[in-house]
């Protein structure tokens, strides 16, 4: 499955992955220590709703649009996360995790951002200028393994791939595996795309057999039966996650689930343990 963020931004999962990663860097927040947060996978930072690649695919109108219209006050910080980067009532732009990540920072904080692609690095740089961001231009699981442990105590990696390589997963699972090695206490958020469960339940085996535990699984199954060959939804896995974070989740999902569900279906998000 090719994923570039250009094509999908705005999206059902772009909504699910940022409200939880706002809400996730908030609550290891909550203690006053320094944090570094690192995305290895940056994609370009802002997104234009309104440009080619966005339009192509139109799956904003199912995402952030839907996220705007709800009433829930649980996704009033995405919500104001998205409305950061535009100016009247209706999100026109719309923030990658980059930008996300940099309205969050507190002064102690550092964030690290990796992007390969030459073109969406140069914008990258571009959509970060004026932020505390360093930025690099790398091989994003070299970046990785290459960052830990992080300077301060605490730190949060982000790793959100395109998926267009065939060996993506293996080269997640090994990764995640040597990271885990040197950084067992850290925190990381893997994002997923979910096409068929078959291929899904698999990966998930091989990441259950690391044997690393609080190893908290995300799922969000948009339709109520599998579509084959589309693109069925999205989810996270989450190593460490704070326990103020999982304390609150289940209405966050709820909320989710309610606002992004297609019409006609129900579809599901849930959050269970691969390890506690």
């Amino acid at each position: 499955m090719n994923y570039r963020h250009s094509f999908h931004a705005g999206n059902s999962a772009d909504v699910v992955k940022h409200c939880l990663l706002i809400r996730l860097v908030r609550a290891l927040q909550q203690k006053p220590g320094a944090l570094t947060l690192i995305d290895t996978h940056a994609g370009c930072g802002l997104y234009d709703l309104g440009g080619e690649e966005a339009q192509r695919t139109g799956e904003a109108a199912h995402g952030v649009l839907r996220a705007f219209a709800d009433a829930s006050p649980l996704l009033d910080d995405y919500r104001a996360a998205v409305q950061a980067v535009n100016v009247g009532p209706e999100p026109h732009l719309y923030p990658g995790s980059p930008r996300i990540l940099a309205q969050l920072l507190r002064p102690q904080d550092a964030l690290i951002l990796n992007e390969k692609h030459p073109q969406d690095a140069q914008a990258l740089r571009a959509a970060m200028r004026g932020t505390q961001a360093a930025v690099h231009e790398r091989d994003a699981y070299e970046l990785w393994l290459a960052l830990l442990p992080t300077r301060t105590p605490r730190g949060l990696v982000v790793v959100d791939p395109p998926y267009e390589q065939t060996d993506e997963r293996a080269r997640i699972t090994a990764a995640l595996a040597a990271a885990h090695r040197k950084w067992a206490h850290g925190v990381t958020l893997i994002w997923f795309p979910l096409k068929d469960r078959g291929t899904h339940l698999r990966w998930t085996e091989q990441l259950r057999r690391l044997g690393i535990p609080k190893f908290l699984a995300v799922e969000h199954w948009l339709y109520d039966a599998d579509q084959p060959d589309l693109y069925n939804g999205a989810g996270l896995f989450i190593i460490n996650p704070p326990y103020a974070f999982t304390q609150a989740l289940p209405p966050v999902l709820a909320a989710l689930r309610s606002a992004l569900a297609p019409y006609g279906h129900q579809g599901t998000i849930t959050a269970s343990w691969l390890h506690d």
